[in-house]
């Protein structure tokens, strides 16, 4: 039972440390240019947990099943249907909005692929608590690694708001309740239960749901771009990019 309290306490550590970053979309209106390299950096950072997701679920879809050769058909065949599921689960709820992508809605939608990547990640922290120990010392790294990496993934959550009226800050706690609170759902979940086909599941289901929400972001902002404006989007998606890649080392 111990044990069970210690996995929760820790994991409202890692849940909630998505809410360092809510002071962000809270400031008061910036520059059309800063706006647009922040926007750029959150793009980097959802670039690179797409990246990530797919690399934790590779040990499960290439198994060597073939004589040593391929994927593994099964585990292939579930990851393409959350995948799609995912992506057209977005796609489905913007399409049934009457005004459209509004900001609201975008990070609504970015908080759920968030949220689900961080499921998962409760799944691991939960498995791991249960099976070498909670203050174990790879369970330890995991729990810094985890939390440094939701606080960066806060701040796509609040990008789609830079740049425009300050939101309410009802409507922002809920967000970031949505992106923060699966982690502890997975974690209790985990400790109790650990299953690789259950794993690429969400992974497919997040990595699907992140793909969607990064194009029409990256579309809105390429769209009426003068010169200067590219090298700072391009460097605002490389350093993106880079902060997820860093934190990740952890």
């Amino acid at each position: 039972m111990a044990s069970l309290i210690g996995t929760l306490l820790f994991s409202l550590v890692i849940g909630f440390a998505i809410f360092l970053s809510l002071p962000i979309v809270m400031r008061k209106k910036t520059s059309d240019r800063t706006t647009k390299l922040l926007n750029a950096i959150a793009i980097g950072i959802l670039v690179f947990l797409m990246c990530d997701i797919f690399s934790n679920a590779v040990p499960s879809l290439y198994t060597g099943s073939l004589d040593g050769y391929g994927a593994n058909l099964a585990m292939s065949g579930l990851f393409a249907v959350a995948l799609a599921i995912g992506f057209f689960m977005l796609y489905y709820f913007e399409n049934r909005s009457v005004r459209g992508m509004t900001p609201a809605l975008a990070s609504l939608m970015i908080a759920v692929g968030i949220g689900l990547q961080n499921l998962t990640e409760g799944l691991v922290f939960g498995a791991l608590s249960q099976t070498l120990g909670l203050f174990s010392g790879v369970a330890l790294v995991v729990l810094v690694g985890f939390v440094l990496q939701n606080i960066t993934e806060g701040f796509p959550i609040a990008a789609p708001f830079l740049g425009e009226r300050k939101p309410e800050i009802g409507l922002m706690l809920l967000l970031f309740l949505v992106g923060g609170v699966p982690t502890v759902v997975g974690s209790v979940a985990g400790f109790y239960y650990s299953s690789s086909t259950l794993d690429i599941v969400f992974y497919g289901l997040a990595l699907g749901s992140i793909l969607y929400v990064m194009l029409p972001m990256t579309k809105n902002l390429l769209t009426g771009m003068d010169h200067i404006m590219k090298r700072v989007v391009y460097a605002g998606i490389f350093i993106g990019f880079i902060l997820g890649f860093l934190v990740n080392l952890i």
